[in-house]
């Protein structure tokens, strides 16, 4: 079984997302022997924004590749096969600005290829990705789970949801650590607590933590 281990946190062993992961991850392997690992950091290995020399390659171009293309092609190309490889994906995305960090949105961009992780056919387009498991480790300064008007300011994971359910991931679950402004060690705790649940459990069943639970 493969692991893919993704950090996008830029506070570094500060940041709660990290923690996260690394827990998720250790007890992942701990109910799977034998499970490899792999760490992204998206911070120390960031892949550049995406833009047209990306873009080139997916558009059908094949020949007359600038050295640009080629070079940003073989970036996405490594990405998107590791991603493909992984049994399962673990993602630390901290919320910033409400949204997820653009290291973690630029790996997104790479992913995102037509034929790989997804394709258009005449019922609409269908994920190609399926059978992962994907367990989102998410941080929150504040409260937006709780209240509507929070939950309609956050694009971190219902983004994430989106963009994999839009892959064929079906099983996308949540340890949340919210509050994390307020209280530090009580949301760290709360989402440590929940842990084994969201290992275990399914994930209709997923638990989306905060600490005010």
């Amino acid at each position: 079984m493969q692991l893919l281990h993704i950090d996008s946190a830029i506070t570094g062993t500060q940041s709660i997302s990290r923690q996260l992961t690394a827990q998720i991850a250790a007890a992942w392997q701990a109910h799977h022997p034998g499970t490899e690992v792999q760490h992204l950091d998206l911070v120390q290995d960031t892949p550049a924004h995406f833009t047209m020399d990306a873009m080139a390659p997916r558009t059908g171009q094949t020949e007359g590749l600038s050295a640009a293309q080629q070079q940003e092609n073989a970036v996405s190309e490594r990405l998107v096969q590791q991603f493909l490889a992984a049994d399962v994906i673990v993602i630390g995305a901290p919320l910033y600005n409400f949204s997820i960090p653009s290291q973690l949105k630029a790996w997104i961009d790479r992913i995102a290829q037509p034929g790989r992780t997804f394709r258009y056919t005449a019922n609409g387009p269908e994920g190609l990705a399926k059978g992962k498991t994907v367990i989102v480790a998410s941080s929150r300064g504040g409260f937006y789970s709780t209240s509507e008007a929070g939950r309609a300011m956050e694009h971190q994971e219902s983004y994430l949801q989106t963009v994999m359910g839009f892959f064929g991931i079906t099983d996308v679950r949540f340890v949340r650590a919210e509050g994390v402004a307020m209280d530090k060690d009580k949301a760290l705790a709360a989402a440590s607590q929940a842990l084994a649940s969201v290992l275990h459990g399914p994930a209709a069943n997923q638990a989306r933590v905060s600490a005010a639970a």
